[in-house]
Protein backbone atom coordinates (compact mmCIF):
# COMPACT_ATOMS: atom_id res chain seq x y z
CA UNK A 1 0.00 0.00 0.00
CA UNK A 2 1.33 3.40 -0.98
CA UNK A 3 1.81 5.89 1.80
CA UNK A 4 0.75 9.44 1.02
CA UNK A 5 1.89 12.47 2.87
CA UNK A 6 -0.98 13.96 4.82
CA UNK A 7 -0.48 17.46 3.43
CA UNK A 8 -0.18 16.57 -0.25
CA UNK A 9 -3.92 16.65 -1.09
CA UNK A 10 -4.28 19.86 0.91
CA UNK A 11 -1.61 21.58 -1.20
CA UNK A 12 -3.34 20.49 -4.40
CA UNK A 13 -6.67 21.79 -3.13
CA UNK A 14 -5.03 25.03 -2.05
CA UNK A 15 -3.49 25.46 -5.50
CA UNK A 16 -6.76 24.74 -7.30
CA UNK A 17 -8.65 27.17 -5.06
CA UNK A 18 -6.14 30.02 -5.33
CA UNK A 19 -4.56 29.29 -8.71
CA UNK A 20 -5.35 32.70 -10.17
CA UNK A 21 -3.90 34.51 -7.16
CA UNK A 22 -0.81 32.31 -7.16
CA UNK A 23 -0.27 33.09 -10.86
CA UNK A 24 -0.77 36.81 -10.15
CA UNK A 25 1.73 36.65 -7.29
CA UNK A 26 4.26 34.90 -9.53
CA UNK A 27 3.75 37.52 -12.26
CA UNK A 28 4.10 40.24 -9.61
CA UNK A 29 7.40 38.61 -8.59
CA UNK A 30 8.62 38.53 -12.21
CA UNK A 31 7.71 42.22 -12.58
CA UNK A 32 9.42 42.86 -9.26
CA UNK A 33 12.53 41.06 -10.49
CA UNK A 34 12.68 43.30 -13.56
CA UNK A 35 12.09 46.28 -11.28
CA UNK A 36 14.90 45.02 -9.04
CA UNK A 37 17.26 44.99 -12.03
CA UNK A 38 16.18 48.53 -12.99
CA UNK A 39 16.49 49.67 -9.35
CA UNK A 40 19.86 48.01 -8.73
CA UNK A 41 21.33 49.08 -12.07
CA UNK A 42 20.42 52.72 -11.54
CA UNK A 43 21.46 52.54 -7.87
CA UNK A 44 24.91 51.20 -8.76
CA UNK A 45 25.31 53.64 -11.64
CA UNK A 46 24.44 56.64 -9.50
CA UNK A 47 26.68 55.56 -6.61
CA UNK A 48 29.69 54.08 -8.36
CA UNK A 49 29.72 56.16 -11.56
CA UNK A 50 27.93 59.32 -10.47
CA UNK A 51 29.32 59.50 -6.94
CA UNK A 52 25.90 59.99 -5.32
CA UNK A 53 25.30 59.21 -1.67
CA UNK A 54 23.58 55.81 -1.31
CA UNK A 55 20.27 56.91 0.24
CA UNK A 56 19.64 59.65 -2.36
CA UNK A 57 20.63 57.29 -5.18
CA UNK A 58 18.25 54.71 -3.70
CA UNK A 59 15.33 57.15 -3.76
CA UNK A 60 15.91 57.93 -7.46
CA UNK A 61 16.46 54.31 -8.50
CA UNK A 62 13.38 53.17 -6.58
CA UNK A 63 11.19 55.76 -8.32
CA UNK A 64 12.36 54.56 -11.74
CA UNK A 65 11.64 50.96 -10.73
CA UNK A 66 8.13 51.81 -9.48
CA UNK A 67 7.28 53.47 -12.78
CA UNK A 68 8.47 50.38 -14.64
CA UNK A 69 6.55 48.09 -12.28
CA UNK A 70 3.29 50.02 -12.59
CA UNK A 71 3.29 49.68 -16.36
CA UNK A 72 4.06 45.95 -16.28
CA UNK A 73 1.52 45.25 -13.52
CA UNK A 74 -1.17 47.28 -15.25
CA UNK A 75 -0.80 45.51 -18.58
CA UNK A 76 0.44 42.02 -17.65
CA UNK A 77 -0.27 41.07 -14.00
CA UNK A 78 -3.71 42.71 -13.79
CA UNK A 79 -4.86 43.23 -17.41
CA UNK A 80 -8.51 42.84 -16.35
CA UNK A 81 -8.26 45.82 -13.98
CA UNK A 82 -9.90 48.56 -15.99
CA UNK A 83 -12.91 49.74 -13.99
CA UNK A 84 -10.97 52.52 -12.25
CA UNK A 85 -9.77 55.63 -14.03
CA UNK A 86 -6.07 55.27 -14.81
CA UNK A 87 -5.19 58.40 -12.78
CA UNK A 88 -6.79 56.82 -9.71
CA UNK A 89 -4.95 53.54 -10.20
CA UNK A 90 -1.62 55.28 -10.80
CA UNK A 91 -2.17 57.38 -7.67
CA UNK A 92 -2.99 54.33 -5.57
CA UNK A 93 -0.04 52.37 -6.95
CA UNK A 94 2.35 55.22 -6.18
CA UNK A 95 0.90 55.71 -2.68
CA UNK A 96 1.35 52.02 -1.89
CA UNK A 97 4.84 52.08 -3.30
CA UNK A 98 5.71 55.33 -1.50
CA UNK A 99 4.88 53.53 1.75
CA UNK A 100 6.94 50.65 0.37
CA UNK A 101 9.75 53.14 -0.29
CA UNK A 102 9.62 54.15 3.36
CA UNK A 103 9.89 50.51 4.40
CA UNK A 104 12.57 49.90 1.77
CA UNK A 105 14.66 52.95 2.77
CA UNK A 106 14.41 52.17 6.48
CA UNK A 107 15.60 48.63 5.92
CA UNK A 108 18.21 49.69 3.34
CA UNK A 109 19.60 52.47 5.55
CA UNK A 110 19.76 50.28 8.63
CA UNK A 111 21.25 47.23 6.93
CA UNK A 112 23.69 49.13 4.71
CA UNK A 113 24.86 51.16 7.72
CA UNK A 114 25.66 47.87 9.42
CA UNK A 115 27.13 46.04 6.41
CA UNK A 116 29.17 48.70 4.60
CA UNK A 117 31.77 49.06 7.38
CA UNK A 118 32.07 45.26 7.60
CA UNK A 119 31.90 44.20 3.93
CA UNK A 120 32.83 47.33 1.97
CA UNK A 121 30.67 49.59 -0.16
CA UNK A 122 29.81 47.26 -3.08
CA UNK A 123 28.88 44.20 -1.01
CA UNK A 124 27.23 46.23 1.75
CA UNK A 125 25.07 48.24 -0.66
CA UNK A 126 23.98 45.26 -2.73
CA UNK A 127 23.24 42.89 0.14
CA UNK A 128 21.26 45.68 1.82
CA UNK A 129 19.42 46.16 -1.47
CA UNK A 130 18.39 42.48 -1.64
CA UNK A 131 17.18 42.50 1.96
CA UNK A 132 15.26 45.79 1.59
CA UNK A 133 13.51 44.63 -1.57
CA UNK A 134 12.63 41.29 0.01
CA UNK A 135 11.00 42.95 3.02
CA UNK A 136 9.02 45.43 0.90
CA UNK A 137 7.81 42.72 -1.56
CA UNK A 138 5.01 41.39 0.62
CA UNK A 139 3.73 44.83 1.62
CA UNK A 140 3.64 45.92 -2.02
CA UNK A 141 1.87 42.82 -3.29
CA UNK A 142 -0.81 42.71 -0.59
CA UNK A 143 -1.53 46.44 -0.52
CA UNK A 144 -1.71 46.67 -4.31
CA UNK A 145 -3.82 43.52 -4.63
CA UNK A 146 -6.39 44.62 -2.06
CA UNK A 147 -6.46 48.35 -2.79
CA UNK A 148 -5.02 49.34 -6.18
CA UNK A 149 -6.35 46.28 -8.01
CA UNK A 150 -9.37 45.53 -5.83
CA UNK A 151 -11.61 45.66 -8.92
CA UNK A 152 -10.15 42.30 -10.04
CA UNK A 153 -12.24 39.36 -8.81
Amino acid sequence: MERRLFFRPALGDLYRTYRREIVRFLKFCVVGTVGFVVDTGILNGLIFVGGWIPVLAKAVSFTAAVTNNYLWNRYWTYPESRSKPIWQQVSQFFMVNTAGLGINLAVFGTVSGFLIPRLGMKWGVNIAQVIAVGVALFWNFLANRFWTYNDVP
